[in-house]
């Protein structure tokens, strides 16, 4: 063979080489970008999650209210990090503001990296999302939508800079003598989720508990406000639960490199490791101290646990998730507690899930991480000081966190409550924001009932068909409002409540509704003119005049 054809053919195959090389690549960033997409789409659905625990914790007035500002949060969210927080976070910069912020691709100006920017922005939203549950029922929806862009557009990018760019000063940390200390934050305990947190206090604290929350000296009740579906809350919870495992896993950033895809499977094994130590402990501890086992509140410590996993799961073995776990159940518990003693009233114990759960998930990796102070006690060859230096730096960082995200959320709330829009009108809070502020009831009243009973006795097809008509144009009346419309078409009881026409027959007891004609000069204890009345314990009707 000549030499010329062994030349041709050796070219040839480099040209291939090249060729292969060139599409593996293009693999790898297709397959990268896929698994980045396909986590945050599962952590975008996070937004529900939170929407239905945070609709279940509130009373039913305020249902509409609460659903409408989860919506809102994912959506200005997007627009507020596509806009500034991406160049905040992660525009490159040069200088001495590099190590403090980014300064480059506004408006996604000059950036490629769209899957990237896709999975940052559903943390963004979250981080946003943390603390509508602590100021629910109360604030003022212009108030909502501005903390939504600040902390979306500012708070959160500058944190994530610090902490998560190559450039923040929290990434890079420091060198002392042969040791090099950096932050280590895997998922977001203190950048996502310590923000999140103290902002929350910050902000509960500021607009002042709900009406009735804390009794004051002499008036009657017991303080208690409760929810108005446990159903709703709970689904809420499965929901968050679910999108931790791609929270956590997905933040490996990466698919395709050796090794990679089993540290994500870590990350979310120990995630729900963490979880369900923190709930048990917690539950177990509940029912000591009261006897009774609570669905909601260990929703929460499994929430917490989760996110104190975050900011080691990667790093962590199975059994010291038990650690990390039980310690985020009992932070959840103390840091509820302080808040209650505080008078601090905040209705989904935001406070409690993301700052104790993010601190001690901060804490928790210098002790159980693979370098950690526990393995120091018995590995020889893990360096104590290194360790001990870490422990140092993650409680700096988490300093850090907390004063920005307090100090730069202070000014805002203060210029709301200056502008006098930080809370709704007492008479606003107490008959409830979904009518007045939206228009919309989550229940409408005259959305239920099968509305057999109030026209039965109807037999003239014409009066019928007014009469349902009538009836069904009466949305989102009181019962009040709503009699003089029905109250021609109640004319018996039902008291076994047999709720399906065809049944209806069956009921043993039918009696006509007596007239009653009240006292128009009085308003002691008669019935007012079309009022309701209820019969024999049967369906509610109303008193014809």
């Amino acid at each position: 063979m000549s030499a010329d054809v062994i030349d041709n053919l050796t070219a040839t195959l480099d040209a291939l080489t090249k060729q292969l090389d060139g599409l593996q690549e293009v693999q790898r960033e297709n397959y990268d970008a896929f698994y980045q997409c396909s986590m945050a789409l599962i952590i975008f659905l996070m937004q529900c999650g939170f929407a239905f625990l945070e609709a279940g914790a509130v009373r039913s007035k305020n249902c509409t209210n609460i659903l409408l500002k989860n919506l809102l949060e994912s959506l200005i969210a997007g627009i507020g990090y596509w806009s500034v927080g991406w160049a905040i976070a992660y525009g490159p910069s040069y200088g001495w503001i590099s190590p403090i912020f980014g300064g480059s691709q506004f408006f996604l100006y000059g950036m490629t990296d769209y899957a990237k920017f896709f999975f940052q922005y559903v943390f963004a939203a979250t981080a946003s999302t943390i603390i509508s549950g602590a100021v629910a029922e109360r604030v003022e929806f212009i108030t909502f939508i501005v903390y939504s862009v600040v902390i979306s557009s500012i708070i959160y990018p500058v944190l994530t800079h610090w902490g998560w760019s190559s450039d923040g000063w929290m990434k890079n940390g420091f060198q002392f003598d042969d040791i090099s200390v950096g932050y280590i934050d895997f998922a977001g305990s203190g950048v996502v989720h310590l923000c999140g947190g103290s902002i929350s206090i910050l902000a509960a604290w500021m607009i002042g508990p709900r009406i009735g929350r804390y009794p004051k000296h002499g008036e009657s009740g017991t303080g208690e406000i409760k929810g108005h579906s446990v159903p709703f809350a709970a689904l809420g919870g499965f929901i968050l639960m679910f999108g931790f495992l791609a929270f956590n896993g997905g933040s490996t950033g990466e698919i395709s490199s050796p090794g990679v895809g089993q540290v994500a499977a870590l990350a979310m094994v120990n995630t729900v490791l963490c979880g369900a130590w923190a709930a048990l402990a917690y539950m177990f501890i509940h029912y000591l101290r009261s006897g009774k086992w609570t669905i909601l509140l260990t929703i929460n410590a499994c929430l917490a646990g989760q996110v104190a996993a975050c900011a080691g799961c990667n790093v962590m073995h199975s059994w010291a998730a038990a650690i990390t776990g039980i310690g985020a159940g009992l932070s959840y518990l103390f840091f509820a507690w302080v808040c209650a003693r505080l008078k601090i009233d905040d209705p989904l114990d935001a406070f409690g899930v993301h700052f104790g759960g993010g601190f001690w998930g901060l804490i928790s990796v210098c002790f159980v991480g693979d370098k950690g102070i526990l393995y120091g006690i018995f590995d020889h060859s893990i360096d104590m000081r290194q360790a001990g230096l870490q422990l140092v730096w993650q409680l700096i960082c988490a300093l850090a966190i907390i004063l920005w995200s307090v100090g730069a959320a202070f000014i805002m709330f203060l210029i709301m409550k200056k502008l006098k829009v930080l809370r709704v009108s007492p008479e606003v809070e107490v008959k409830g924001l979904d009518i007045y502020k939206h228009g919309e009831a989550a229940y409408p009243l005259t959305a239920y009932g099968h509305g057999w009973d109030e026209i039965e006795n109807v037999k003239d097809p014409t009066v019928r068909e007014i009469a349902l008509r009538k009836i069904s144009q009466r949305v989102d009346l009181s019962l009040e409002e709503l009699a003089p419309v029905v109250k021609k078409y109640s004319a018996y009881t039902n008291p076994k409540f047999y709720e399906h026409p065809e049944h209806f027959q069956n009921a043993e007891v039918k009696e006509e509704i007596l007239k009653y004609k009240p006292d128009p000069t009085t308003n002691g204890d008669h019935t007012p003119r079309g009022a309701i009345r209820r019969i024999n314990n049967s369906s509610v009707v109303p008193v014809n005049e």
